[in-house]
C-alpha cells in the first residue's frame, strides 16, 4: 500500500495509512515530553490504540494514563489531547470516523506551539 500522506509536527509526526470517504487511519508518533494540542472536532469521532510508549490522555478534562495495548474513544465534540510522559516515542493508531477529516475540523483550545486561533 502506498503512503498517502506524511507530516512532521512540532510534537512528532503522522502518517496516513488509509483515507476513505467515511474514515481515515493514521499512525501518530509523539516525541518524549511533547503533547498534541487540546482540541475538539465537530464532524468526527476518533479511536486511539496505543502500540508503543506511555502517555496521558486528557479527555474532557479527565486525565487517563495509557500504554501499549490501551484504547481510548474520543466522541465527537469532546475536548482531548495526548501527551508522551515516557522517555521513548509514544506511538498510536488513530481511526477517525465521521464526515470531515481535514484541518478545518480542528479547534485548538490550548497549544504548546502557539497554534490556538484568536477568540
Amino acid at each position: 500500500m502506498a503512503q498517502l500522506e506524511y507530516d512532521d509536527r512540532p510534537w512528532g509526526n503522522y502518517t496516513v495509512l488509509e483515507d476513505a470517504e467515511s474514515y481515515k487511519v493514521k499512525r501518530i508518533v509523539v516525541h518524549a515530553g511533547r503533547r498534541l494540542s487540546y482540541q475538539v472536532h465537530a464532524h468526527r469521532a476518533e479511536h486511539w490504540f496505543v502500540v508503543a510508549g506511555e502517555g496521558a490522555v486528557t479527555l474532557d478534562g479527565k486525565v487517563v494514563p495509557v500504554a501499549a495495548g490501551s484504547a481510548v474513544d474520543v466522541p465527537t465534540g469532546t475536548p482531548h489531547r495526548i501527551e508522551n510522559i515516557g522517555t521513548t516515542e509514544l506511538v498510536f493508531i488513530e481511526v477517525q470516523h465521521g464526515e470531515s477529516f481535514g484541518e478545518d475540523d480542528i479547534v485548538r483550545l490550548e497549544d504548546d506551539f502557539g497554534r490556538v486561533a484568536p477568540e
